[in-house]
């Protein structure tokens, strides 16, 4: 009976809205789907804003750099914003979801994207610009940090497809605006101010679909594994008029456990490589002798890979007791990728393009073992704040040291070097992370 009771509650647990607050009556199945459905493009639409700020910015920076009179060094400190950001805010996250409840902070994390595109092409000076970055970079963070949580609140049954289908829009937001800002800003008459508020555009559609959530105050708290929040206090205290059944756990010291350490570290690794890609394998590739052009198009290709791998690789992840194979295949595949720049970087480069393309996608992989090592949604807010902030925190000094290491050996045989060398702590600390055990059972120790 028990079984029974907790099948069922598992299955009306995956609709944001399983009893109406006023009646206390299951709403219609077709209210249910159209949530769901309405909640699905909420997901895809915020994953696909949650980079373009980023890429735009990079595919612009030589005209944003005139425009502005920024310096060398300040601009090379640009890189390094975005994981600092995103460490200092996406801290603020669990907090937040608990008093205004998940869906709000996502709706006003997209709100935060669009006034931030917006406005910083015409605050003028630098001081502005970044000013007006950080409030975009802000809403990124709370929502990078989130959408794990609201996977595993709505979809508990679905969280690799759901993870693939949130990271495979992310990917396709990012080489999107990498690819298409340049022409864009073309087409619109050359200005690099149109070229970058115009993606303000898409973040104001990412808006309308988080409005109807975002009334549920319910937030993130501790639960049974399945659901948190008013619904099952409701559905306890509404039992013979008794109190609630389970009384609410005290807080989870997520830093006690070993496996939220493994996977904030795996996680900053990963960061670490992806943003000195991002930055760096086009000047690898033309200092090489490929055409500008062509290590533009090889760099579109490599954050191309993430789109189809993104979606497969949480669904693979999910079904094994033990993610550590995939962390080794990926690793593999980087340091191929960096063996191959090192020694033949023109003659494969589309070679080492998609390899580095392939070991990227730790990043999707990395976002499935945080819903996959907490049972609760609350576990699930603690451990994504804490292993995105602590990660993003380790991976801000990767690209400007791969400069600093160019810029005085004169070669990248020093950078490629370092890039290779932090893929081995990488696979080591992702077969940790990786483990059939949940951070939990850890802390409680």
């Amino acid at each position: 009976m028990m079984g029974s009771m907790a099948s069922e509650e598992t299955r009306t647990t995956t609709s944001p809205h399983i009893r109406s607050s006023a009646t206390g009556e299951t709403p219609k199945p077709a209210t249910r789907a159209w949530t769901t459905r309405l909640l699905v493009l909420g997901i895809v639409l915020a994953a696909v804003n949650l980079r373009p700020a980023i890429t735009s910015l990079g595919a612009l920076l030589e005209e944003v750099r005139d425009g502005l009179g920024m310096s060398g060094s300040v601009a090379g400190l640009l890189t390094s914003v975005p994981p600092l950001c995103f460490a200092v805010f996406g801290v603020m996250a669990p907090r937040l979801a608990r008093r205004f409840g998940p869906g709000a902070v996502v709706c006003a994390g997209m709100a935060a994207i669009t006034a931030g595109l917006l406005i910083r092409p015409y605050v003028g000076g630098t001081a502005g610009f970044l000013a007006a970055s950080a409030l975009a970079l802000m809403g990124i963070a709370v929502s990078n940090v989130l959408m794990p949580v609201i996977v595993k609140r709505w979809f508990p049954d679905r969280v690799g497809s759901m993870t693939g289908l949130y990271s495979m829009a992310l990917a396709l937001g990012t080489s999107t605006a990498a690819a298409a800002t340049v022409p864009v800003t073309d087409l619109l008459g050359g200005s690099w101010q149109t070229g970058l508020a115009v993606w303000a555009g898409l973040a104001a559609v990412a808006v309308l679909p988080w409005i109807p959530f975002v009334r549920q105050r319910d937030g993130v708290r501790q639960d049974d594994g399945v659901r948190q929040g008013g619904v099952v206090r409701q559905q306890g205290a509404a039992s013979a008029g008794q109190a609630p059944a389970r009384e609410e756990r005290p807080a989870l010291r997520i830093t006690r456990s070993r496996t939220a350490w493994a996977l904030a570290v795996f996680f900053g690794l990963q960061a670490t490589a992806a943003y000195i890609t991002m930055g760096w394998m086009p000047q690898v590739f033309r200092d090489a002798g490929v055409p500008a052009s062509t290590a533009g198009l090889l760099l579109a290709v490599t954050m191309v890979m993430g789109v189809p791998l993104a979606f497969v690789i949480p669904r693979v992840a999910t079904r094994l007791p033990h993610q550590g194979p995939i962390v080794l295949v990926l690793g593999v595949c980087g340091l191929v990728g960096y063996a191959g720049l090192y020694l033949a970087p023109a003659a494969g480069a589309w070679v080492w393009a998609l390899l580095l393309g392939v070991s990227n996608c730790s990043f999707p992989l990395a976002l499935t073992m945080v819903g996959m090592r907490a049972r609760s949604g609350a576990g699930v807010a603690q451990l994504s704040a804490f292993a995105q902030s602590t990660g993003y925190l380790i991976s801000i000094p990767g690209p400007l040291l791969v400069g600093v290491l160019y810029q005085h050996s004169g070669g990248w045989g020093l950078p490629i070097a370092l890039m290779a060398g932090l893929m081995i702590p990488q696979m080591v600390v992702g077969v940790l992370a990786g483990r059939d055990r949940t951070v939990e059972e850890e802390a409680a120790r």
